[in-house]
């Protein structure tokens, strides 16, 4: 039995806009959060949700009903976050310890967004802290983390996402574990 999504996929195939608008509906703000936790921006997560819909309402036909639609649209999310990362330029290295503030690297000096009085009760201290060691992975890995500890897919999703091999995913799992406890021995 075909699922949902395939079927409103087939029917905005067809020039049912209701259809397409519930499919927008049902992936506009787990796409938004996967893309926020990737690239860390309010605007840029916007911005590659509102490209996501652009490219599946333009490739709609493409889509093979027989695999998981949840699978075609997150992979085109995070190809698109991917390629967000690998145009930002770093000014300077983010990495380097500051002269000024002894200790702190500059991901730490890097004020959010979109800091609320409330978002900074809620989010803990060592949230925090594991937030900004995911932004410093490289975007190889930290697609991977992000799709396999903050949107909890397992490894064969994750592998039919970024169209790679589970053996590859979970090497990269492992790397981008380590990483983060090389990052996170000293903070935490």
């Amino acid at each position: 039995m075909k699922s949902v999504e395939a079927r409103l996929a087939k029917l905005a195939l067809k020039g049912d806009q209701r259809a397409f608008a519930e499919l927008v509906e049902l992936y506009q703000d787990k796409l938004y959060h996967m893309s926020y936790r990737m690239l860390y921006n309010r605007q840029e997560a916007e911005d590659v949700v509102q490209d996501v819909f652009l490219r599946v309402y333009k490739n709609l036909e493409r889509y093979d009903d027989t695999m998981k639609f949840s699978t075609w649209i997150y992979r085109i999310a995070t190809n698109l976050c991917i390629d967000c990362l690998r145009k930002r330029k770093p000014v300077y290295s983010l990495d380097a310890e500051s002269g000024e503030h002894e200790g702190l690297d500059g991901y730490a000096m890097i004020p959010s967004d979109d800091r609320t009085p409330e978002s900074e009760v809620l989010l803990s201290d060592t949230q925090r802290i594991i937030h900004q060691a995911i932004a410093t992975l490289p975007a190889k890995y930290k697609s991977v983390m992000v799709l396999r500890y903050l949107e909890e897919l397992s490894l064969q999703e994750i592998g039919d996402v970024l169209e790679m091999p589970v053996t590859t995913v979970k090497t990269r799992v492992h790397r981008g574990r380590e990483f983060l406890r090389k990052k996170l021995e000293h903070k935490l």
